[in-house]
Parts: C-alpha cells; sequence; structure tokens
C-alpha cells in the first residue's frame, strides 16, 4: 500500500467517524466579528455564530464541544453550534437533577405572560405564584437575577421544564423555623420584621418564623387598628409569650416590653378623683379618655350633664379635645375606668324637693306621651310624669293622647319625689274633687237614672251618666229573657233609663239594670241582694268580674 492511499483510507475512517447529530470536539482556529471557526478534524472546518460564545472568553486554539448538525451545506461547510451542543448537555444534566430532587442555579431572562423566562443552561419557565412566598407586586425587578430553583416539572418530548422558588423558599424557612422553635421560650426577647398586618394583629417574620402579635398585646392602651403602631417592612423588638412546638405558632407581645400602667391604678386615680385627659373616640354610648399613655376611661352618655338631653356625645366633645372629668369607679381586672363630667357640678336633684316640695300646683308643657303616662317638662333637663291612672278621676284612659299631646300646657300638681331614682309624680285629677267620693249620696239603690249607651261588651253595657260616670249594664240584667249578644238589644250611642242595683264606692262601680224598670222596690233589694252573692266565674256572670274586664278593655266612644 502506498504512502498517499494510506493516508486517504485514514482521512476516509476519521470522516466516517464523524456523524451527524453527534457532540464532537473541535479547535478554534480563528475568531472573526461575526462568526468563529472551528476545525473538527473534517476536510472542511465550520462556522458557529459569535454570540453563542458572548458569555465566555475564547481564545485560538482553545477545545470547545459542538454539536455537528451537517457535516456539509450547500457552501461545503460543516454546519456547528456550541449552543445545541450545550443544551443537549444541560438537559441531560438538569434531568439527572430533577429525579434526584436537586437544586439548579439558573438566571432571570424575562418576563412573559404568567410569570418568568430563566436560562438553567436551558430555557425553563417559572410561574408568577413559584416567584416567591409573598406575590411578587413588579416582575420586572428579578430580571438579571440568579436564584437556586427546584424543578417541578419537566416534559422530555417537550422540552419544557418548570421550576419554583418558592419551594425552596419554604424548605428553607421549615428548617430556619424548626431551629427557632427549639432554641426559644417563652419571655425571650427578639427582634423581627413586620409581614403582614390584618385587623385582629400583625405577623413578625423572625427569621423564618412567623410569629402573630396580636392587636391585645401591642399596646396597654386602645388600639384601633394594627397599622397605627407597624408598618410592613418594619423591624420591631417583641417577648415570645407561647411557643406551640407541635403546630409550630408562635405568640408575641409589645406591650409586655413596657410596665403596666394598669398596677396600683386604684392609688393613681381614686374614687372622686379629678382627672384632665384627651378624647380618643366618640361611641353612640359615651367617650373614651385617655388620662394617660395606656389607661382610658368611658365617661358614659349619660355622666355628660345632668340635665341636658345630650342625644350623642359628638354634639358635646370631639376627638382630640382635652377636658376635666371625675373618676367614678375602677375596674382594674377588666381594666376600666369609669368616668362622669356632671360630677364637676352641683346636682340640681339635690334641692328638687325644696324647690318643688309635694302639693306645689304649676303650669308646664308636656313633652312626651307613652302608653303608660305623660311627661312634664317642669325646667330643662327634669321631667315630672303624670301618669295615665291620675289624668282623670271618672274617665278610663287607656293612653294619655286620649286627653293630652305634645306641647301642650298642663295644670298639675306635684304628688311625690323620688331623689334617688330622679323621679317626680304629677296628677291633674288631684286639682278636682273626686267624684266617686260622695258617691253614695248622690246614687242608691233604687234610684232611675238616665244616659247614653257608650260601650258594648260581651258582657254587658257601659252607661255613661253624670260628670263622666259610668255604670255598667250586665248582660242578665237588659232583659227578661236569655240574650245572647248585647248587640241584639242595645247599641253605642241609645239613651237608656235603668235602676241602680249596685253602688260600691271603694271599688268605683255602679250597677245597673234596665229589666228592673218595673220592678218595685222590695224586687230591686232582691235583685241588689242576689247579685251582691253573686261569684266571678268564667263565663262573666259575676258583676265584679265584669267589672274587672271593662277596665281593661273600655275605650271612650269605642263600639
Amino acid at each position: 500500500m502506498s504512502a498517499n492511499a494510506t493516508l486517504a483510507d485514514l482521512i476516509a475512517g476519521s470522516f466516517r467517524e464523524l456523524s451527524e447529530g453527534s457532540i464532537v470536539k473541535g479547535r478554534i482556529l480563528e475568531i472573526k466579528p461575526q462568526v468563529v471557526l472551528v476545525d473538527i478534524g473534517y476536510k472542511s472546518e465550520g462556522a458557529i455564530p459569535s454570540n453563542e460564545f458572548e458569555d465566555e472568553d475564547i481564545q485560538v486554539g482553545d477545545e470547545v464541544e459542538v454539536l455537528l448538525e451537517r457535516l456539509e451545506n450547500d457552501e461545503g461547510m460543516v454546519v456547528l453550534s456550541k449552543e445545541k451542543a450545550a443544551h443537549r448537555q444541560n438537559w441531560e444534566k438538569i434531568y439527572h437533577v430533577f429525579k434526584d430532587g436537586g437544586l439548579v442555579k439558573g438566571k432571570i431572562k424575562s418576563v412573559v405572560k404568567g410569570g418568568l423566562m430563566v436560562n438553567v443552561g436551558v430555557e425553563a419557565f417559572l410561574p408568577g405564584s413559584q416567584i416567591d412566598i409573598i406575590p411578587p407586586k413588579d416582575l420586572n425587578e428579578y430580571v438579571g437575577k440568579v436564584f437556586e430553583f427546584k424543578i417541578v416539572k419537566i416534559n422530555d418530548e417537550r422540552k419544557n421544564i418548570v421550576l419554583s422558588r418558592r419551594e425552596v423558599i419554604e424548605a428553607e424557612r421549615s428548617e430556619q423555623r424548626q431551629k427557632f422553635l427549639d432554641s426559644v421560650t417563652p419571655g425571650d426577647k427578639v427582634t423581627g420584621v413586620v409581614k403582614n398586618i390584618t385587623d385582629f394583629g400583625v405577623f413578625v417574620d423572625l427569621n423564618g418564623m412567623d410569629g402573630l402579635l396580636h392587636i391585645t398585646d401591642m399596646s396597654w392602651g386602645r388600639l384601633n387598628h394594627p397599622s397605627e403602631m407597624v408598618g410592613i417592612g418594619q423591624s420591631v423588638d417583641v417577648v415570645i409569650l407561647e411557643v406551640n412546638r407541635e403546630k409550630e405558632r408562635v405568640s408575641l407581645g409589645l406591650k409586655q416590653l413596657q410596665n403596666n400602667p394598669w398596677e396600683n391604678i386604684e392609688g393613681r386615680y381614686p374614687v372622686g378623683h379629678k382627672v384632665r385627659g384627651k378624647v380618643t373616640k366618640l361611641v353612640a354610648y359615651g367617650a373614651f379618655v385617655e388620662v394617660e399613655e395606656g389607661v382610658e376611661g368611658l365617661i358614659h352618655v349619660s355622666e355628660l350633664s345632668w340635665t341636658k338631653r345630650i342625644a350623642r356625645p359628638s354634639d358635646v366633645l370631639a376627638v382630640g379635645q382635652v377636658i376635666e372629668s371625675v373618676v367614678l369607679g375602677i375596674n382594674k381586672d377588666e381594666r376600666k375606668i369609669s368616668l362622669g363630667v356632671r360630677q364637676l357640678e352641683p346636682n340640681p336633684w339635690d334641692d328638687i324637693d325644696t324647690r318643688y316640695p309635694v302639693g306645689t300646683k304649676m303650669t308646664r308643657p308636656v313633652r312626651n306621651l307613652t302608653a303608660y303616662g305623660a311627661f312634664v317638662e317642669l325646667e330643662e333637663g327634669i321631667d315630672g310624669m303624670i301618669h295615665v291612672s291620675d289624668l282623670s278621676w271618672t274617665r278610663k284612659i287607656n293612653h294619655p293622647s286620649e286627653m293630652l299631646k305634645k306641647g301642650q300646657e298642663v295644670e298639675a300638681v306635684v304628688l311625690g319625689i323620688d331623689k334617688a331614682n330622679q323621679r317626680i309624680s304629677l296628677g291633674m285629677k288631684q286639682l278636682e274633687t273626686d267624684p266617686w267620693s260622695e258617691i253614695d249620696t248622690r246614687f242608691k239603690v233604687g234610684d232611675v237614672v238616665k244616659g247614653s249607651v257608650s260601650k258594648i261588651a260581651s258582657f254587658g253595657a257601659f252607661v255613661e251618666l253624670e260628670d263622666d260616670i259610668d255604670g255598667l249594664v250586665h248582660i242578665s240584667q237588659i232583659s227578661e229573657e236569655r240574650i245572647e249578644k248585647v248587640k241584639d238589644k242595645l247599641n253605642v250611642g241609645d239613651q237608656v233609663e235603668a235602676r241602680v242595683i249596685k253602688v260600691d264606692k271603694v271599688e268605683r262601680r255602679i250597677g245597673l239594670s234596665i229589666k228592673a224598670m218595673s220592678y218595685s222596690d222590695a224586687d230591686i233589694q232582691k235583685e241588689s241582694a242576689a247579685f251582691e252573692a253573686l261569684k266571678p266565674s268564667t263565663d262573666l256572670v259575676g258583676l265584679e268580674q265584669a267589672f274587672k274586664f271593662a277596665t281593661e278593655e273600655w275605650r271612650p266612644g269605642g263600639s
């Protein structure tokens, strides 16, 4: 074999070892602005775009691994790619890392829909939800930064890789949490960073461990919202209150780093002591006043004035206003102080009985009406009440509006004073003589009386006599015949004549009988005696029972 033939065979054999799609080693021959020429031992060199080497410092003669895409193109040159070679090698490495559960380091390249693209040797996707524990506000802040990632998903066919940085952080924090839980005990002072703020408290990051600082443990005083004291990202010194290692929970305290202002509170603010403070909050039922840092008292709306009718504390006070008040009571256990403003002035009820002694007559306006009576204004803030039963001697008043209206000037007399409960009882009927005081001289059993039917009830009819005095005609006294319904015989407004068969001065009752109009005096006396002997029964045949129900059901002018 000749030398030329041997050389040709060797060259041909080396060419046959080169197969398209394989990774081969080459040597850099020349570095040009646009391309890098590489010799892989073939009859012609290959050209690789310069940008595939932009992150590397290369020199002529350096050995590189490249992917042989084609032995010859249309120009007779070898087609090589350093990036594709690296991609294949990196993909294999990443696949092994994925199987082993390891981590990969990568550089964030760009922001895309739903997350970020990361270069981990090959291109991979980082979903937005997997970037951090706290969802980031601006994804652009991450571009260009290098992090470690966990590979959560690989699609070999599509060559897709999904990464998670969040799982890496959570794993680190879990380890940190365990170390923290093993190292701290209640009472320890630690420093953390405010991570999140809620209505009920603050979550503090303690080097990977989240501790809860409840709003009640932030300040000895009133705190409407945790954001009034701290902000997200703020460094805070706290004390460990409780450690639950099983549930990995830590309770923190801030106020516990300061002296408890409620200690010896009774000594500093004895009952009756005058204090100055600032109004911190107004509510429907009163005003909260800060007497010192961490100590608030409540002025109930009823303690603002002896006489003024204050509907809302905001009508007389403003937040931030400095006022003087008197300590009324202290509950140290519940951390409550009761304050009063009206106690700074004399109580007008102390001498009310000298200004309005029993028997005093006066004319005053009706301020309000209720179901049980009328309130009459004696002076600003002081009312007397006329009970419905003290409006009339004779009329059966169901509601004071039947006789009175708001703003009406009425004459009344003081009946009684209860200074302890701040009540004054008034009466109107007491200004007149009680017609029932001499009723037995005006009406006697057997007398013939005339009147108008004012009310119909199931058990009888009421007849209005003189001076608004009513008598009752029981259903059994309407006719000798048995009557099923009173309305069958009588109607409201009917004029009737009747005989008096019962007069009860004490119970204020007059019994009448229509059927007895034709009775003799002797028969009348028998009828009266018979009624006196009657006992109340469920069917209302007794006159006493009829009167009882009459008091409850009667309506002036009713039907």
